[in-house]
C-alpha cells in the first residue's frame, strides 16, 4: 500500500449507511446543527426527544434522540448528538449494562448525521443483537455532524471523547441503566472503539461509570503511517474507485480543520482544495460521484511529507495506542476482507500482545468485511458477558 489512496481504496469503505442528498435528514425535533447556547461540563445531558420510530432498530422497545455536551479537536466546549436504545422487557435488578456503538463513514457534513437517518439492514441486526442480550446501546454522531463545527474525522482523542460522553450524557436520562458499560465498533467505528477504550477509564472519572471492554471489527489501526505517504508521486493502485478521492478528501478535510498551523493548503493542488472544500458538505455517495473524474495523485503539488512535523502531527491526530489499556480487547478479522486488509488488524494485535495488553484476536477465515460484523457476534457476545459477570 503507497499513500493515502489504500485507506481510501482499502481500509474504509462500506463502513455503514450513507446519506445521500435524495435522504434528507430527520431530526427528530432535535435540530442541533446552530446551537448556540452555553455549553456545560463533558458528558451532560442538553436535551432529550422520542426518536422517530422510522429511524429506530428492530429490537429496541424505545429510543431517544439527545444532545450532550462533550470536547472537540481543539479540546474546546463542543456539543454532539447520539441516538439511544432501550431493550424490550423489565430492567434487570442493578440496570441494564450498555454498550455505546461507534459508527463508520458517513461523511463530514450535518445531512450525514447517522442518528437523522434509518440504520443499514446490517446495522439493525447486529445493534438489535446487543439489545436482545439485555444491553441498552447509544451511538454518537461524533461532535460535528449535525452540530456546530466540523466532525474530526478519524481523531483519535476527539472521536473518544464524544463516544465516552454519550454514555456519561445517557445515564442522566431517567432509565434504569447499571454503571457497567463498554464499547462495540466497526471498521472506522472499530477504530473509534478502540481510541476510545484507551481514554475510556480517564474521561469517564468522576462519573461513576464502571467501564468493563470493546468489541471492534474490521479495524484499521496505524492508518497515519500510510497517510504520510501521500503526494503527487505516490504509486497508485489500479482500478481505482471514486471512494479512493473521498476518502483522501475527508482525511485532509479532518486534519486541515485540526490542525491549521500545518498550512495542508499549500501541498494541494486547485483541484485538491476544490475536492476537501466538497468533503466538508457532500456524503459520501455524494462525494463520490462529484470526485470521480480525480485520482488521489491530483490533489497534491507536493508530498504531504514535505510539511515540517506531519509526521508528529498525524501521530497524535489518528495514531492507534498499542499500550493504556486497561479492560480487554476483542479484534474481529475476516480473511476475506477487502475494505481493511487483514494484516492491519493482526499486526494491531501483535503489537497489543507485545505490550502486556490484554486481547483477543478472533480470525474469520470465509468473511468479508461486513459479514465479519454478524459473524463475529457468536464469539463477541460470550467476551462481552463474561466481562458484565465479573467483577
Amino acid at each position: 500500500m503507497a499513500g493515502v489512496v489504500a485507506v481510501s481504496c482499502a481500509l474504509l469503505s462500506g463502513t455503514a449507511a450513507v446519506a445521500t442528498a435524495a435522504e434528507a435528514p430527520n431530526w427528530s425535533g432535535l435540530d442541533a446543527r446552530h446551537h448556540a447556547g452555553p455549553i456545560p461540563a463533558p458528558g451532560t445531558l442538553i436535551a432529550t426527544v422520542p426518536l422517530d420510530p422510522a429511524l429506530s432498530v428492530s429490537g429496541a422497545a424505545r429510543a431517544y434522540r439527545i444532545l450532550y455536551s462533550t470536547v472537540d479537536q481543539h479540546d474546546s466546549p463542543a456539543v454532539s448528538t447520539a441516538a439511544v436504545f432501550v431493550p424490550h422487557g423489565e430492567a434487570p435488578p442493578g440496570g441494564w449494562p450498555t454498550v455505546a456503538w461507534a459508527h463508520g463513514t458517513v461523511g463530514l457534513g450535518d445531512d450525514c448525521t447517522p442518528s437523522a437517518h434509518p440504520r443499514s439492514q446490517r446495522d439493525d441486526e447486529y445493534l438489535t443483537h446487543w439489545l436482545d442480550e439485555g444491553y441498552a446501546v447509544v451511538g454518537s454522531d461524533y461532535a460535528g455532524l449535525g452540530t456546530p463545527g466540523l466532525m474530526s474525522y478519524l481523531n483519535s482523542v476527539a472521536t473518544a471523547h464524544s463516544v465516552v460522553d454519550s454514555v456519561i450524557a445517557m445515564h442522566h436520562m431517567d432509565l434504569p441503566l447499571s454503571p457497567k458499560w463498554a464499547i462495540i465498533g466497526q471498521s472506522q467505528g472499530g477504530a473509534a472503539a478502540v481510541d476510545s477504550a484507551r481514554w475510556a477509564t480517564e474521561f469517564s472519572r468522576g462519573s461513576g461509570l464502571d467501564y468493563r471492554g470493546v468489541v471492534a471489527t474490521g479495524t484499521p489501526a496505524n492508518v497515519q503511517k500510510i497517510v504520510e505517504q501521500a503526494g503527487p508521486d505516490m504509486a497508485l493502485p489500479p482500478n481505482l474507485g471514486p471512494a479512493a478521492n473521498s476518502y483522501t478528501a475527508y482525511i485532509l478535510a479532518g486534519v486541515r480543520d485540526a490542525r491549521p498551523d500545518l498550512d495542508i493548503n499549500s501541498v494541494l493542488t486547485p483541484a485538491g482544495s476544490d475536492a476537501v472544500a466538497k468533503s466538508e458538505t457532500l456524503c459520501k455517495s455524494d462525494l463520490d460521484r462529484a470526485l470521480a473524474g480525480m485520482t488521489p495523485t491530483g490533489f497534491f503539488r507536493a508530498p504531504l511529507a514535505s510539511l515540517p512535523g506531519i509526521d508528529d502531527a498525524l501521530d497524535a491526530y489518528m495514531g492507534t495506542p498499542t499500550s493504556g489499556y486497561d479492560r480487554p480487547i476483542f479484534l474481529g478479522v475476516g480473511l476475506l476482507d477487502r475494505d481493511v486488509p487483514p494484516k492491519l488488524s493482526i499486526d494491531f494485535n501483535d503489537q497489543l500482545v507485545a505490550n502486556g495488553q490484554d486481547v483477543t484476536l478472533k480470525i474469520y477465515p470465509d468473511e468479508d468485511h461486513s459479514g465479519t460484523v454478524l459473524a463475529s457476534m457468536r464469539d463477541s457476545t460470550g467476551f462481552l458477558r463474561s466481562l458484565f459477570d465479573g467483577s
